[in-house]
């Protein structure tokens, strides 16, 4: 069976019905059971009865768990021959099979007495029996229909429930059944807005004004919202003037969203406008207002975003500030969001908000699909303002090295029940290899698994997805995948639900409108037909991977529902063959692959249902399996032209004879990279595009290639070179045109620069002129024929007392640009008044983060004297008009100023008025609005002053353009004596020379480079700036040899003299002139020169001084025309302690020629808190001796600490060790010294040999141990682990580690930061390296926090813990346990003296074992035998006396006797057992009498009057004692391992490395020694004292006999 499913459908699921869970295929047979009409019953129906003719336009489709054709609910909708919902249909209950059948078997009963009652009525013609049969029958339908009414219910209750369990086949976005209608309503009047919605799962419906959420709560009376039965209504209360708005409905569920409009206007009566109630602006303008209300709304976008580049998978937010003027609280514009002219909605991908001043979308998760023009648009009632930008997608990084970018734009077309044909667009990026095809993958919506659709890649975008579970919705994606792997997956499409396009018509309107019209019609059963054959069968699509087939569905198919079976024939011959053979399909859809590619095939198509397979359909004509669709060609001719300075446009010639093209590729290249890189991901259906993000002034080349579905054409040929730079236009028009002067017949005006140029230097302007009479503007006229330069021209030949209007053109050459905005109205007269007229042409050069230079030009108009003086306001750019200040309060003298103290990033605007002595005159314009901001790569002028002395000032501009001219200006005006100054260019950099420096160059500097962003900057050269400089040249002019360091003495060895210094640079020529008190020495004896021209060294020795060498010295540099020279003053105290200093080295030379003491004795405490006295010393030889003394007495010296390496250590003292750890002595770490105060005195160190001697001391006495002492101390304590708290049975305890201890350390530990009294109950001590503090029978009184202080002689060092809350309950829980524990133990019962392990005895002996028995309350004494209890008879006597001895007696040792015995003993406290073996030998009796005792542990010692043979009898007990030395010394050793640890441990968990001591091996060994020596000491006495021969309380006895 599996051979004849297609490859594609092999792995899916749903091929198999088994899989259904038993759950499943109830809810499957119930609801066939219920809703699945009788085969017997239709087919007797058929016969006998009629039906309506009932329309089912909606419903659900009937089953879609069984491929078994099932009937859809009817809702009795009428309909026209539109599909159009015309009313609804009621049915006439005639007991028509059509309303019966399938409801139960009563009802079918009823049908069949009908039936009866029928004939019975032909029969008898009585009308008392024809009456009674009627009223039976009336109560049967009556009965019946009640019981209809009920089953209808439950069925419906039970669809319900099956849209629970399948809610994600029926989903779907929400549809207005019925849209809002708009309303004009008067004022006061109520109005309602409704609509109908359907949509699954249920939308949520939101009112908006004005897109903004009404919420009836914060409008408690005016707004109320409805909702029921997917009918919404908003009812306004009361409406006003405001009301007046756009109302919008949105519907939204998981599907997607939807909304409606409508508008509400409200009108007032004439004459009945509230007084209080303020008048309707009118806007000044010469068209008037615009809209019904009376205002003119001016909408302004501002703040906008630019070209944007993203990457997939980024998020990124494009906004708008939007200014509407004027600004009314509740009016709301409409703010619209479009990419490529399609308006966006709300989605997981897009996100909208509307702030009130402010628009934002922001793109969540960036993919292909959202490149492309996005365009905002806000709408008012005076129109709509737009604005546009684009946004460039590229593609994130391949997952594998090589692979294809992700397919973008994946679609779902032609859905059906079963199958789905699936479209996407080809990546822009191949990965440096063709694409060998695309995988399509499906997800089943609600669930995360995604199933691959094709087994092997297909080239062609679009691909029929089959085998699809009906009613179940799915969305997609594709993957693209070359030889080097598959790219990432594309963006999934929209969900799509596998259904007929008829059901899922039917599913989104639910609801008909009412129309009063009730429309009954009747139909005749179709049960048991079998369909015709289908008609318009045709091949939609062919590729050589797959053919589609389409058709219609048949007329007659019957009331069940109706699958095909599909058929293909070879061309030429009659063999047909079924594809499906399997299942039939659902759907007038079919896709057939495995077919031949190049072979011919016919198809044709079969109905079927219930009633059996209808007639084939028409066989198509012969269709070849091959592409139908070809690649397109390749595109024409690309022509790029000039753009921006960052942006090129492309044109090409469209792709001749392209079938369903779906765009083009754009890409760029930088010539002679041979790199190139896309321009656009997504493809673009127009033949002109712009290229962005190109860098400015590289020159490209650019290719095309077409797309369809079928695959990307071949590159088009490459573009000519083009360089990136922005293009030359007419400049746009100048603005703000003003008025300077006016005389009887002219008027000199003045206007700003146009903000655009159009990449090319402005040439000149134009004026026109026309007179206004009465209002009415005449002709315009030409003021001059040729351009002028400045921003300011004289209009002559005017009339006076007229009115005139100006308009100014720019001009580049590029051409003359559009004339600027006409200019208010100005009065033509002549000008009397006293002040000045106002500056103009204001200028900012040079911004920076704090200042700023304002230029202008004075007012033409001076009045009636001479202008004097300038006064500069400035503002912020947004403060109001009050807030102008002053910027000098002293009138200034030029046309230009520094304004400084700005606020960083803030915007200012100034303005600047003229003086003269009649006052201050008109205000200038106010400037644009600049920034206080130092824009990035801004530089500064620089002055240098070269080798041969030149004055230069230097100016770099790294952002000019091709265009770019750097413009020096002296004092910001043209240099007018060229003949102080020389212009240099090269590149970017510029220069200008001063020839003649001098007091005429004193001035501002200043360059401005053009073409730029306002690239400029100043240099003042004052008077001492100049006079610096005019120093600096001459040293250049006039060099002096540099030095490195100035002439100095030092000493050398044997206490030689050396004067010397270093030259920065002398050349081979150079010379060296030795003064000494102004007579030049030469070489000689006393005198030795050296000159090093390499280095530049110049030196002069002496061997030593004398009282005749005390002057001056002086060495003379010379060099070519460089010259230099140094002295040195060596007079008075200065020359005395040089002439001291090298007498003293020339001895200290002789002392060291025999052994000597570089570094002298000192002491040193060492990590591991050894003192160590040491030295260092040199020339040493074998025979040189180190004799050290203390308090004149010399010390015998380890030989082990002599001389090594340069140093002699000596370690002050040793200590003692026992005889039996001499062992370990030679480890170094058994000479740690422990100092006490018999060791501080003085201690010498004398070096002797042949060749002399040296001595070094060291004072160890008061002061000098005591900081000895000091130190050994702070090393102590800075070793001493963290507080810590145990518990024992006596009591709380605190305690603390040291590495090392010392008798002499001070210790104070405190209690609530005072110093605690000790006493029996607290006391202190210390215990090897541990110092604890014990706490007996705790209270809480005792809570609180302790400290122990180490006393080092300095600050100290403090260790502290609270003993409070938490820790204290648990270690006085511990005490109260471990109290406890010792109580138990000290009283538990126990066998105190040991038994031997194993008694051999010969038979016929007595045999006698007495042991110790102790515990409170007396225990209870059993003996056992081989682990049996035994009691005392004659044989065998068991004694208990004193409650203390335990004795074992057998008066006669038979074989018998043999065994393991053991005592018990046991009270409340515990138990405890004793073991011994008996073993009974035959022998010769022995009439001597043996005894022995054993000690408590387990050592046998003879009796004394046991005969020496008789000591050789076999009686073996353990041998505890060595056994108790070897456990002693291991867990001695144990106990300072874990000790070590347990400090390490504690350190660590303290979180601080470096108080965790560093431990050695040999610091271990010591610490075990240690511990050794306070234990042997006890051990031995223990041993010397155990009695021989007690017999005061043997521990126990043995008697042989």
């Amino acid at each position: 069976m599996s051979g004849s499913i297609p490859f594609y459908q092999k792995h899916h699921l749903h091929y198999d019905r088994g899989y259904r869970s038993k759950e499943t295929q109830s809810k499957v047979s119930q609801y066939q059971a219920s809703s699945r009409y009788s085969a017997s019953g239709s087919a007797s129906a058929a016969t006998r009865s009629r039906g309506l003719n009932v329309s089912s336009h909606s419903g659900l489709e009937e089953s879609r768990l069984s491929p078994s054709p099932k009937r859809a609910k009817p809702t009795y909708l009428a309909v026209d021959k539109d599909n159009q919902i015309i009313g609804y249909v009621v049915p006439i209950f005639r007991g028509s099979q059509e309303f019966a059948t399938g409801l139960s078997d009563t009802e079918e009963a009823r049908v069949r007495d009908t039936a009866a009652y029928m004939a019975r009525r032909d029969l008898f013609t009585s009308g008392l029996e024809m009456e009674r049969s009627e009223l039976i029958s009336r109560k049967e339908t009556m009965r019946e229909s009640a019981e209809r009414i009920t089953l209808n219910k439950r069925i419906h209750e039970h669809e319900e429930h099956f849209k629970r369990m399948n809610e994600d086949s029926l989903m779907h976005a929400p549809e207005f059944v019925i849209k809002p209608r708009s309303h004009t309503v008067w004022e006061k009047q109520c109005v309602r807005l409704h609509c109908t919605v359907s949509g699954w799962p249920d939308p949520r419906v939101v009112w908006y004004k004005n897109n903004v959420a009404l919420d009836p709560l914060a409008n408690p009376g005016k707004y109320k919202v409805e909702s029921r039965y997917s009918v919404h209504s908003l009812e306004i209360n009361k409406c006003d003037f405001d009301d007046t708005a756009q109302y919008r409905v949105s519907a939204m569920n998981s599907q997607g969203e939807l909304s409606a409009f409508a508008s509400v206007v409200v009108k007032r009566f004439k004459g009945e406008m509230d007084e209080f109630l303020p008048a309707p602006r009118r806007a000044i303008t010469e068209v008037g207002p615009v809209s019904e209300y009376g205002i003119t709304f001016q909408t302004h976008i501002v703040d906008k975003f630019g070209v944007s580049f993203g990457r997939e998978g980024e998020t990124m937010s494009l906004g708008c500030t939007v200014i509407i003027y004027p600004a009314l609280h509740r009016y709301q514009p409409e703010v619209e969001w479009y990419r490529d002219d399609v308006l966006l909605s709300p989605s997981k991908w897009t996100h909208m908000h509307w702030s009130g001043d402010r628009a934002t979308l922001t793109l969540t998760h960036l993919n292909k699909e959202d490149e492309g023009l996005y365009t905002l648009r806000v709408t008012t009632k005076s129109g709509y303002e737009t604005y546009s930008a684009y946004v460039f997608v590229r593609d994130a990084d391949a997952e594998v090295e090589g692979a294809p970018a992700a397919p973008l734009d994946v679609r779902c077309l032609d859905a059906n029940k079963d199958y789905i044909i699936v479209a996407w667009k080809q990546p822009a990026v191949d990965g440096g290899s063709s694409i060998l095809g695309y995988f399509v993958d499906r997800c089943e919506v609600g669930t995360t698994h995604w199933i691959q659709c094709n087994d092997t890649p297909v080239k062609f975008a679009r691909f029929p997805v089959t085998g699809l579970v009906e009613g179940r919705s799915y969305i997609f994606r594709v993957r693209a995948v070359n030889k080097s792997g598959i790219s990432r997956p594309s963006r999934v499409s929209e969900p799509v639900a596998a259904m007929d396009p008829a059901d899922r018509a039917r599913m989104r309107g639910t609801s008909a409108p009412w129309t009063g019209q009730i429309i009954v019609t009747e139909e005749e059963p179709a049960e048991g037909i079998v369909p015709s054959k289908p008609c318009d069968l045709q091949v939609t699509e062919a590729t050589k991977n797959y053919v589609v087939l389409s058709w219609k569905p048949p007329g007659e198919k019957g009331l069940e529902g109706v699958m095909y079976y599909v058929e293909k024939c070879v061309s030429g011959t009659d063999s047909w063959q079924r594809v499906n053979t399997e299942i039939p399909v659902k759907s007038p859809r079919f896709a057939l692959f495995d077919l031949a590619e190049g072979k011919a095939y016919r198809f044709r198509v079969r109905c079927c249902n219930s009633a059996g397979v209808g007639e084939p359909s028409d066989p198509t004509e012969a269709t070849t399996v091959g592409d139908k669709l070809d690649i397109p060609s390749a595109p024409g001719k690309v022509i790029p032209t000039r753009n921006t300075d960052t942006s090129v446009v492309v044109s090409w010639e469209a792709s001749c004879d392209a079938k369903e093209l779906v765009g083009y590729y754009i890409e760029g290249s930088i010539v002679g990279s041979n790199v190139w890189e896309p321009c656009n991901n997504k493809p673009v259906n127009v033949t002109r595009f712009i290229c962005h993000g190109l860098i400015t002034g590289e020159k490209y080349v650019f290719r095309v290639r077409a797309v369809n579905a079928a695959g990307i054409s071949q590159f088009s040929q490459e573009s000519e070179a083009v360089e990136v730079k922005a293009a030359i236009a007419s400049p746009a028009p100048p603005y703000g045109i003003t008025i300077l002067e006016c005389v009887r017949d002219s008027m000199v005006l003045a206007w700003k620069q146009p903000t655009f140029i159009g990449g090319a230097d402005i040439t000149g302007y134009f004026v026109d002129y026309r007179e206004v009479i009465d209002g009415v503007p005449g002709k315009w006229h030409e003021a001059n024929i040729k351009a002028v330069s400045e921003r300011a021209y004289r209009v002559s030949d005017l009339k006076e007392n007229k009115k005139y209007q100006f308009q100014v053109r720019a001009a580049n050459m590029a051409g003359v640009g559009i004339p600027s905005l006409p200019s208010n109205t100005f009065l033509c007269e002549e000008w009397t008044i006293a002040v000045p007229g106002p500056p103009h042409d204001l200028q900012i050069r040079e911004a920076r983060n704090d200042s700023l230079v304002l230029l202008w030009k004075p007012p033409v108009y001076q009045g009636r004297d001479p202008v004097n003086g300038f006064y500069v306001d400035i503002k912020e750019a947004d403060a109001p008009e009050e807030a102008w200040r002053g910027v000098n309060t002293k009138a200034l003298e030029k046309t230009y100023t520094k304004i400084k103290d700005l606020k960083e990033g803030e915007k200012y605007v100034f303005r600047v008025r003229a003086q003269n002595k009649a006052g201050v005159g008109k205000v200038s314009d106010v400037t644009e609005p600049v920034p206080a901001l130092t824009k990035p790569g801004t530089k500064e002028i620089v002055v240098d002053v070269d080798d041969d002395g030149v004055i230069s000032l230097n100016f770099e501009c790294g952002n000019m353009t091709p265009d770019s001219k750097f413009v020096w200006s002296k004092n910001y005006e043209d240099f007018t004596d060229t003949s102080r100054l020389t212009t240099e260019t090269k590149g970017t950099k510029s220069k200008v020379v001063f020839n003649r420096p001098g007091e005429e160059d004193i001035g501002v500097y200043s360059c401005l480079v053009t073409h730029t962003d306002g690239a400029s900057s100043s240099y003042t050269l004052s008077e001492e700036e100049l006079k610096r400089l005019l120093e600096i040249s001459h040293d250049h002019k006039f060099p002096i040899i540099p030095l490195k360091s100035d002439l100095a003495v030092e000493l050398l060895e044997k206490g030689r003299v050396r004067f010397w210094l270093q030259a920065e640079k002398m050349s081979n020529n150079g010379k060296v002139d030795y003064v000494f008190n102004d007579n030049v020495v030469s070489q000689g004896e006393k005198y030795k020169m050296n000159f090093d021209k390499n280095t530049g060294v110049i030196e002069m020795t002496m061997e030593s001084l004398t009282p005749a060498d005390e002057g001056t010295y002086t060495f003379q540099l010379q060099d070519g025309k460089a010259t230099n020279q140094s002295s040195l003053v060596l007079i008075g105290d200065v020359f005395k302690q040089l002439q001291k200093e090298s007498e003293f080295q020339r001895k200290e030379y002789f002392r060291k020629q025999g052994p000597h003491f570089i570094e002298y004795l000192s002491w040193e405490v060492t990590p591991e808190c050894c003192v160590v006295l040491k030295c260092k010393v040199g020339n040493m030889k074998k025979e040189t001796s180190a004799l050290w003394h203390k308090d004149r007495h010399q010390i015998k010296v380890d030989e082990h600490l002599g001389f090594a390496e340069g140093v002699l250590k000596l370690e002050i003292a040793q200590r003692d060790l026992p005889a039996d750890t001499a062992d370990i002595v030679d480890s170094p770490i058994w000479r740690r010294l422990k100092i006490s105060k018999k060791d501080a005195g003085v201690y010498e160190v004398i070096l002797k040999d042949d060749r002399g001697q040296d001595t070094s001391t060291l004072n160890l006495t008061d002061q000098g141990f005591k900081d000895l002492m000091n130190e050994v101390f702070s090393v102590i304590a800075n070793s001493s682990t963290p507080l810590k708290i145990t518990s024992t049975d006596e009591g709380i305890r605190l305690y603390t580690f040291v590495s090392y201890y010392n008798d002499l350390l001070q210790v104070t530990w405190h209690y609530k930061d005072s110093a605690i009294a000790f006493s029996d109950r607290i006391k202190s001590g210390v215990v090897g390296e541990q110092l604890w503090l014990q706490i007996t029978e705790p209270t809480e009184k005792d809570m609180g926090k302790y400290a122990i202080e180490f006393y080092d002689g300095k600050g100290g060092l403090r260790r502290t813990v609270d003993l409070s809350g938490q820790a204290f309950d648990d270690a006085f829980a511990e005490f109260q346990r471990l109290k406890a524990a010792a109580i138990a133990e000290r009283n538990r019962a126990r066998v105190a003296g040991g038994l031997p392990d194993v008694v051999t005895i010969q038979e016929g002996k007595a045999l006698n074992l007495t042991c110790n028995i102790s515990g409170n309350p007396v225990p209870e004494v059993t003996w056992l035998k081989n682990d049996r209890e035994i009691t005392s008879d004659e044989h065998c006597i068991l004694k208990f006396e004193s409650g203390k001895f335990a004795s074992f007696t057998i008066t006669g040792v038979n074989t018998s006797d043999s065994g393991k015995y053991s005592i018990l003993v046991k009270n409340k406290y515990g138990t405890e057992s004793g073991d011994f073996t008996v073993e009974v030998t035959e022998g010769t009796p022995d009439l001597g009498v043996t005894s022995y005792w054993t000690d408590e542990e387990g050592n046998v010692v003879f009796g004394s009057n046991t005969p020496k043979e008789k000591m050789k009898t076999t009686l073996t007990g353990t041998k505890m004692q060595k056994r108790k030395e070897s456990v002693s010394k291991a867990s001695t050793v144990k106990n300072v391992e874990d000790r070590e640890q347990d400090k390490k441990s504690e350190a660590q968990n303290e979180g601080d490395p470096a108080e965790v001591p560093a431990l050695d091996s040999d610091q271990t060994k010591e610490a075990k020694v240690d511990l050794i020596n306070q234990t042997l000491p006890v051990d031995q006495s223990e041993a010397s004292e155990q009695p021989a021969d007690s017999a005061e309380k043997p521990e126990a006895v043995a008697e042989t006999t």
